[in-house]
């Protein structure tokens, strides 16, 4: 199944998620999870202000714990994070 995970940081957080964008890309490389797509939200001052992330797992308990387990999440960026169930009809 796909899982779209759409998070956004708290205000203010820039730091943090610089501090921790190392740990973050090497955590959504080793993780195990299929990751099809993500990147950054990118805010009017062109400063990254969130996340989205489309990842192929079994259930929805493999996402919640890839999101739970990301640098990010542990650091305490997100204001908050959603996990939807996504279907891909274009590209």
């Amino acid at each position: 199944m796909l899982i779209a995970l759409i998070a956004r940081d708290k205000p203010g957080a820039l730091e943090t998620r610089l501090a921790n964008r190392e740990a973050h890309l090497a955590y959504a490389a080793d993780s195990g999870v299929t990751l099809k797509f993500g990147g950054p939200f990118i805010d009017a001052d062109g400063n990254m202000c969130g996340s989205l992330l489309v990842m192929e797992v079994a259930d929805m308990a493999e996402a919640e714990d890839f999101a739970a387990n990301d640098p990010y999440a542990r650091a305490g960026l997100f204001q908050s994070v959603e996990l939807i169930e996504w279907k891909q009809t274009v590209g």
